[in-house]
């Protein structure tokens, strides 16, 4: 079964204390989900039509894992908390296998 990631991309970061809150809160939605967090506000080099802000990159174990921990109620919580905090690209893809 192909895993599922969630791929985040920040655009811009306007209030860096609703992102701590939603960190906390997504971090704690991403593990009750069975998400696994690879890649978090490190180093990134953009090309092409790439952003060079924080990109975070979450796995969970399958497409459909990673679409109903996005759709949880603690997720949405979070999403809450970072309200217009932050302007980012969010999207879920399939892996390959």
């Amino acid at each position: 079964m192909p895993k599922g990631y969630w791929v985040s991309v920040y655009r811009t970061i306007s209030d860096p204390e609703k992102l701590a809150a939603y960190n906390k809160l997504a971090a704690l939605a991403v593990k009750a989900g069975g998400g696994r967090t690879f890649a978090r506000g490190g180093r990134v080099v953009a090309y092409d039509a790439g952003i060079a802000e924080r990109t975070v990159l979450v796995e969970f174990d399958s497409f459909e894992q990673a679409v109903a921990a996005r759709e949880s109620a603690a997720y949405q919580e979070a999403l809450v908390a970072l309200s217009d905090g932050a302007e980012r690209d969010f999207r879920i893809v399939e892996g390959t296998n």
